[in-house]
């Protein structure tokens, strides 16, 4: 199904403005009033990058200076392309006053710039027992402290995990930048940046340099004498994930002049909604938002948590309701948006959402997704998947579904299979991030059905 009756478009076209969807979204008319009692809500204005970390003789102690002290074992299988073990030393300091340099310049405009949380992930498999231990009830996401974040990286010495520049906005924007600058990609080269607060130390450094290797430009200035936050990824045999937040000093987000003038030069703003538990953030968020909706950019929010959700739920309703033009959450989380208890459906879920937010993307796991338009869902079945670790779904299946928009396609539902195909791979590996060789299989594929695509049928 489609919002737009068109034929396929040109690279020419695609290239020119974000999307013939996109705009048509932009310009729905205001929607009727939702009947669900959604609390204080506003009226609407109308390279996953990895290291494997080797303990040998010297590069020990770098890894340690990395890990804040901490040691660990074992050494973790990364992709060609993605791998930078820590025998180069790591990112070197003068490589920030580059990327400072280059950021200053950049294009006259950007295809998207992401607002959220620079986090550093250590990702481990570990057993029930090992949660049990450590009294960490399983599937659930934590914010911790210093001293909390210490006691579960010790218990883990001597076990095999990796560090990556994570974070669930980064997961989508290195996504949708390999699918944009595939090989197998005839459009121009998709333009993506991420703005967020990152400290001064090796893990900024870290997270900065890893983004930058795959081609999603960070923005932002290292806080000085601040610390970078980190999220500790638990992954059990049965593929569920325990994650513990350790946000940092550095955990903030300030708009300033310099990301005020990011954020009037983009053509699609992306908010990540943990950005909203941070303090003093969402007058931020808000001034970013009016000035992206001045600019004519479109806005999208990711929901994030059910937790984050339900702490800052009248401040997401004052973006979501007021701003967004696309809203990304999975089944629980929509639930979690609309008051509605645990047995409704995610289609109910979907419609109702998207009589106050343009599009609206669902997730269920297994059982598939919904795309939500005008009180309608269209339902996306799930391809065939092994699943081997679901961290980092919903922000590959968030990626795909900006892709396909970005990429003027027309088709929902054939924007909703690809992003199922992307979330897909991305479950059926270890590690948040889509592979290279995976994002260029999935734009060819992608591009064919553009060419292939005749007509579109209206909502």
């Amino acid at each position: 199904m489609a919002l737009a009756s068109a034929s396929t478009t040109t690279a020419a076209a695609a290239a020119s403005s974000p999307s013939r969807l996109l705009n048509r979204i932009s310009s729905l008319p205001p929607p009727p009033p939702a009947s669900l009692p959604l609390a204080a809500r506003p009226p609407r204005r109308c390279s996953y990058h990895r290291f494997a970390v080797r303990w040998e003789g010297r590069e020990r102690a770098r890894a340690r200076a990395l890990l804040g002290g901490f040691s660990g074992a074992g050494v973790s299988e990364s992709d060609d392309d993605e791998e930078d073990a820590l025998r180069g030393g790591g990112p070197r300091e003068d490589e920030d006053v580059v990327e400072l340099s280059a950021a200053s310049a950049g294009p006259e405009r950007w295809d998207v710039l992401g607002l959220g949380q620079a986090m550093v992930d250590f990702s481990g498999m570990v057993d029930d027992e090992f949660l049990e231990r450590l009294g960490i009830e399983k599937g659930t996401r934590k914010v911790v402290n210093h001293e909390e974040r210490g006691r579960v990286l010790r218990a883990m010495d001597g076990c095999s995990y990796k560090a990556a520049a994570g974070g669930s906005l980064s997961n989508s924007l290195v996504a949708l930048a390999r699918l944009g600058s595939s090989r197998s990609d005839s459009y121009p080269e998709l333009r993506i940046a991420m703005a967020g607060s990152v400290g001064s130390d090796p893990l900024g450094s870290f997270y900065r340099a890893k983004l930058c290797r795959a081609n999603v430009h960070f923005l932002s200035k290292p806080v000085k004498d601040g610390t970078t936050g980190t999220v500790i990824v638990l992954t059990t045999p049965d593929a569920q994930r325990t994650m513990l937040a350790y946000q940092g000093t550095s955990s903030t987000l300030s708009y300033d002049s310099d990301l005020a003038n990011l954020v009037c030069k983009t053509n699609l703003l992306i908010v990540e909604g943990y950005l909203f538990e941070l303090p003093h953030t969402i007058e931020a968020i808000k001034q970013a938002c009016e000035d992206a909706h001045k600019n004519g950019a479109l806005i999208a929010v990711t929901a994030s948590d059910v937790s984050c959700i339900k702490r800052c739920y009248n401040d997401f309703w004052d973006i979501v309701g007021n701003y967004a033009n696309i809203l990304f959450a999975n089944a629980n989380e929509a639930r979690a948006f609309c008051e509605l208890p645990s047995t409704d459906s995610p289609m109910s879920a979907a419609r109702y959402l998207s009589h106050s937010v343009p599009l609206v993307s669902v997730t269920d796991g297994v059982h598939g997704s919904y795309i939500g338009v005008k009180g309608e869902a269209i339902y996306i079945p799930p391809p065939p998947c092994t699943p081997v670790d679901t961290c980092g779904a919903g922000d590959a299946y968030a990626s795909g579904i900006l892709y396909g928009i970005l990429r003027g396609a027309s088709d929902l539902k054939g924007i909703g299979l690809l992003a199922s195909r992307v979330a897909a791979i991305v479950v059926g590996q270890q590690g948040t991030r889509l592979r290279v060789q995976d994002a260029d299989i999935l734009a060819e594929s992608f591009a064919l059905h553009l060419d292939s695509l005749e007509f579109c049928s209206d909502v």
